[in-house]
């Protein structure tokens, strides 16, 4: 199979309208990832295949989605929606290079997979014309039915035009088709429009293909692999579906998931060894987890990077740009964001860290913010190795707390504070020659256990 070429099209030109959004169908998002992308990345990938997507006009939105995923791809504009076969003319200029195989795929289909894909192409290269992807539905109303005489399909027939026998037949046509690449354009471009619609129909190719003497197949596939999104009620059942598939492949993998059915992944979460998820934890896109980390209950993480044996939660929120490294505690409701945690640094209650750079080993007490935002701009905190941060302080960036730096609690920082210095600014609660004596006996106290 990996010898023969092949082009895959996927037709994204739909509006969506009863999805009632602004947003085009295929970029709402399924486990954190667009429909799209799901169907570009099950696609056919590297040496010999090629990918054409159509898009509506005006859809920059869909075009971009394209590049982002797959910059290989080539864009073709639908400008008139004349039905499924008039869409895939639309990418002419690719079927006219004849890749062995082309695919027609649906960018409305986020659970279809690869294998899927490579399944269909398996009976050109035996000599078919013409694979047809089916399901069997749990209810074929509305469905096209795929009628079968032997191991040959003959035609696709239309629920409305159906006799009451051919009604019985549960195997649907999913509408997904893969064609032998060499005979396809001859095919699609004897389809017609001879109907009420005036409309030009992929499932028409079936009648052609076989007037040619040519053979027509079925590959079957389940009901929810080819689940297609028109509605908002349907995208909400392709993502139980997606979630499912999501939380078995991280328990086969490993993952403990105390409670599954409660945890929320994305398409793309990756897990080292031995990580613990809790109820109730979501994890957005761009998400890495390593060996021995512990996600406690009602943490929500997005585009963040989790090291080896950290503890996030219960009830933390790490934002985009977070990253923890080994041993690192976020404890409950922390929030960070675009903040680089080093090595056993403790935030352990109740505080902010943004824009920020913290140092191994460091300790930020509870109720510290960094205060990044100025009202026009960001502005980065940076703080040492081992230094201690008291409760309740602000840090006002920019600022540096230099290495092994004590923050007396209360503090409002406003000026670097240098290595190993004592700083308790505007705080009323605390004498300044209390905290410095505080200070003396925390870094002897040290001294002497790090001494034995």
């Amino acid at each position: 199979m990996t010898a023969r070429s092949s082009l895959t099209v996927v037709l994204a030109a739909g509006e969506g309208t009863r999805m009632r959004s602004s947003l085009p169908k295929v970029l709402h998002p399924v486990a954190g990832q667009s429909l799209l992308a799901h169907v570009l990345d099950a696609a056919p990938n590297g040496a010999g295949a090629s990918l054409a997507v159509v898009i509506g006009p005006d859809h920059k939105a869909v075009a971009d989605e394209v590049v982002r995923i797959r910059p290989d791809a080539a864009t073709f504009i639908q400008r008139e929606r004349l039905g499924t076969a008039h869409a895939v003319l639309a990418a002419r200029d690719a079927l006219a290079r004849g890749a062995d195989d082309l695919i027609v795929a649906f960018g409305d289909t986020p659970l279809i997979s690869a294998e899927t894909f490579a399944r269909m192409r398996a009976p050109l290269e035996k000599g078919a014309a013409l694979a047809v992807l089916g399901f069997r539905a749990a209810d074929p109303t509305g469905y096209g039915r795929l009628l079968i005489e032997g191991e040959q399909l003959v035609a696709i027939r239309e629920h409305a035009d159906a006799s009451a026998e051919e009604r019985k037949v549960t195997l649907c046509n999913a509408g997904v088709m893969a064609f032998d690449g060499k005979k396809a354009l001859s095919i699609l471009e004897r389809i017609g429009n001879a109907n009420s619609k005036g409309e030009y129909y992929l499932v028409d190719a079936v009648t052609l293909v076989r007037d040619m003497g040519l053979e027509a197949v079925v590959i079957e596939t389940s009901e929810d692999e080819v689940r297609g999104i028109n509605t908002k009620a349907q995208l909400a059942e392709a993502e139980a579906v997606m979630q499912a598939r999501l939380r078995k492949a991280a328990l086969d993998a490993g993952v403990t998931l105390i409670a599954p059915e409660t945890v929320h992944l994305a398409a793309d979460t990756t897990f080292g060894n031995d990580v613990t998820i809790e109820p109730f934890v979501v994890i957005g896109p761009g998400v890495t987890i390593a060996d021995g980390a512990v996600i406690h209950s009602f943490s929500h993480i997005v585009q963040a990077s989790i090291g080896k044996k950290a503890s996030v939660g219960p009830y933390a929120r790490l934002r985009p740009g977070t990253s923890l490294g080994d041993g690192a505690r976020i404890g409950n409701f922390v929030e960070t964001k675009a903040a680089h945690l080093e090595a056993g640094v403790k935030v352990n209650h109740l505080s902010y860290i943004g824009d920020a750079h913290v140092g191994a080993n460091s300790n930020i007490g509870a109720g510290t913010i960094t205060c990044n935002y100025d009202g026009f701009f960001k502005h980065k905190t940076t703080i040492g190795e081992g230094a201690f941060v008291g409760t309740n302080s602000s840090l006002v960036a920019p600022v540096k707390i230099g290495k092994g730096a004590y923050i007396g609690s209360g503090s409002v920082i406003t000026k670097d504070v240098p290595d190993d210095a004592l700083a308790v600014e505007r705080s009323p609660q605390n004498n300044r020659d209390g905290g410095a004596a505080r200070y003396r006996e925390m870094k002897l106290r040290a001294k002497a256990k790090k001494e034995g």
